[in-house]
């Protein structure tokens, strides 16, 4: 049984208090992230600190890649990206800070693109149908050519990071973020998971529960004000 927790977007208030919630009910549970822990809402570099100090292990979401790109690649088409995508909230949350972006990168760096688990299959954006047959179920039992196709793949808007196309179904519960919607949704034909609730939107961040490709509980926690960037 496992924990995941959708997109964060420096909301970490709202986090918090999630994260209570869900350690309350399940205190020996091991808790992950879709990814996309920066940007937007108003303390990225807190929420950072927050997933390293509980051991949350997380999938590198385009928010996190953008950032990291910037700061180590400025002219790679991702990093080039960032500058209209939130990154002046995350920029104000490291400004008395600096030191902690160098620990960060290396953070964000070795998060991988997925994660699966007997429970489950992380990643941040899913494995998008565009590329059937070439991924098809039988690919989770070769994660390194998995691995290496999808980072072939990185900026490409059918790639993990990216795509909002229909999801393949893999045989196995998908759990994603990337796509917002206003509750958790679960889209039946692709056996996919959405639970990115627009936390940085003022909306509520969410979480859930699975075991064996089962939903066994949800959570959503509104969106702490302070959190929230007056831009968005």
């Amino acid at each position: 049984m496992v924990a995941v927790i959708g997109d964060i977007h420096g909301c970490f208030h709202t986090l918090k208090s999630l994260y209570g919630e869900v350690k309350a009910k399940y205190p020996d549970i091991e808790i992950f992230s879709v990814g996309d822990l920066v940007d937007r809402g108003r303390f990225s570099s807190e929420v950072v600190d927050f997933i390293k100090q509980n051991n949350i292990r997380f999938t590198a979401g385009n928010h996190d890649l953008m950032f990291y790109y910037f700061m180590n690649y400025p002219t790679h088409p991702i990093g080039k990206a960032w500058i209209y995508n939130g990154s002046d909230a995350t920029m104000r949350s490291y400004e008395h800070k600096l030191g902690k972006i160098r620990e960060h990168m290396v953070i964000i760096k070795n998060a991988p693109l997925f994660i699966d688990l007997e429970d489950c299959f992380i990643s941040h954006a899913g494995i998008s149908s565009f590329y059937y047959p070439k991924i098809n179920k039988n690919i989770l039992d070769e994660p390194a050519k998995l691995n290496s196709f999808l980072i072939d793949e990185l900026n490409s808007m059918h790639g993990v990071i990216w795509s909002r196309d229909v999801l393949i179904n893999l045989g196995k519960l998908q759990i994603v973020g990337h796509t917002r919607y206003k509750e958790i949704y679960f889209h039946k034909k692709s056996n996919a998971l959405y639970i990115d609730t627009s936390a940085y939107s003022g909306n509520k961040l969410s979480a859930v529960v699975i075991e064996k490709n089962d939903i066994v509980d949800k959570f959503s926690v509104p969106t702490i004000e302070e959190d929230i960037e007056s831009n968005y």
